[in-house]
């Protein structure tokens, strides 16, 4: 969908091997973090349990919206929601896994994380899926292609003002 971009995120983890600046995240220190927290430039934000904070920087939401795209936001449950309170119009898809073990499954062999931060994720994770309910849409990643049908069609049906696709 060439009229959607994915807003890049601004993280303090430390960056792996393999990702650049402004293309998986905008890297930033903790004390840049501070700053533009302080001085409002983040539309939402979040701090995990492990010491890390992400969040979506207004200016770029901006670029994208300047560009004539629609901005899509990968967020954490929290994050949606603050996004749902406080941005007119904004549409909310709730994305998890076919089942807690497929979660789990998934993180480890992603293998980035020591054993300790999948322990804090997976309990993150639990307290997120008690979130679902409140978001406009639910899409369960059992099918890649099934689920990028459906985010599709949400997308097109949203813009276009039909909302074809029921909500739970």
């Amino acid at each position: 969908m060439p009229e959607v971009e994915l807003a890049v995120s601004a993280t303090t983890r430390d960056r792996r091997e393999g990702e650049a600046n402004g293309r998986e995240y905008w890297f930033i220190s903790d004390e840049e973090f501070d700053e533009k927290l302080a001085a409002g430039e983040f539309l939402e934000h979040v701090e995990f349990p492990w010491g890390q904070r992400s969040g979506t920087l207004r200016s770029e939401i901006a670029r994208i919206t300047d560009s004539g795209k629609i901005p899509l936001l990968d967020l954490e449950p929290q994050g949606a929601l603050d996004v749902k309170n406080s941005v007119p119009g904004a549409v909310t898809i709730f994305v998890e896994a076919p089942s807690f073990e497929e979660n789990e499954r998934r993180l480890r062999a992603r293998a980035t994380e020591s054993e300790g931060e999948i322990e804090d994720r997976l309990e993150l994770a639990r307290e997120q899926l008690s979130q679902a309910g409140e978001f406009d849409f639910l899409i369960v990643n059992d099918d890649l292609d099934r689920a990028l049908g459906e985010l599709t069609e949400i997308v097109r049906g949203e813009r276009s003002g039909a909302g074809t696709v029921s909500r739970p």
